[in-house]
């Protein structure tokens, strides 16, 4: 470990006390990251042979401990129970990250098959192995290509069973609180918008499309193209943004 430079010593020492590893493990994954921290949590966690980690019984009791005395799901007394164990806000977005590990059906449930599958592909097996692992969830949103599948799943997560909409409180809360993360500029604008000229349910293509605008498009507009082949409702947004001065017509 003395060969190691500074920066890499403080990179082993904190995927060490985030995952649980070995040295000799740790030092693997950052190795075959080019000691990129999150590269080297993918690696860690991508292992097959973590699932032999995790012991089915103690993954048992952690889902016994949350699900509903009435129902063989976690329903939201539970999710309140095992978010005040791991000191998380219920609203904080790595419960999201959470739910899209587990690939859960909808929002505020957890089958005991997603509840076991999530936990056991995310290596955890006790309550000391969840809290460390939440901040590796964190590092996730960084990821360009999972904060995509995450703000993907979001939509199935949020709506309503059976709905093939998004109701607009919920879209607005959920792109809020998506975009604190990838922090788009023109988030409250387009709340706004939406709100003041919209007021419907949010289609999907509408949610997946807004995400490649927030990405690609700059928030000057300067590289906005008018002829693309944007939702009406994003062309709609650009012409109330020019219209009420928010952004200056070129």
């Amino acid at each position: 470990m003395h060969k190691l430079s500074r920066s890499n010593r403080d990179k082993l020492q904190q995927f060490i006390s985030i995952t649980g590893a070995s040295e000799k493990a740790a030092l693997q994954a950052l190795k075959g990251s080019d000691w990129h921290l999150e590269g080297a949590f993918d690696v860690f966690y991508s292992q097959p042979q973590l699932k032999s980690f995790t012991d089915t019984r103690h993954l048992e009791e952690l889902y016994n401990r949350y699900k509903d005395p009435y129902v063989d799901m976690v329903l939201v007394d539970g999710i309140t129970l095992m978010c005040n164990d791991l000191q998380v806000d219920p609203q904080d977005i790595v419960m999201l990250v959470l739910s899209w590990h587990m690939k859960a059906a909808t929002m505020c449930e957890f089958s005991k098959q997603e509840f076991i599958g999530g936990l056991q592909s995310l290596g955890i097996d006790s309550l000391d192995k969840f809290c460390e692992r939440i901040s590796f969830m964190r590092s996730e949103l960084k990821d360009e290509q999972k904060f995509r599948e995450i703000y993907n799943f979001a939509f199935g997560w949020a709506k309503e069973k059976g709905q093939k909409s998004l109701a607009l409180d919920t879209a607005i809360g959920m792109w809020q609180l998506l975009f604190a993360e990838r922090q788009w500029s023109l988030v409250d604008h387009w709340c706004q918008f939406l709100q003041a000229k919209h007021n419907k349910a949010i289609s999907r293509d509408t949610w997946s499309q807004l995400l490649e605008f927030a990405r690609t498009v700059d928030p000057t507009l300067s590289n906005y193209d008018a002829e693309g082949a944007w939702p009406y409702l994003i062309d709609e947004f650009v012409e109330y943004l020019h219209e009420n001065g928010i952004i200056q017509n070129r």
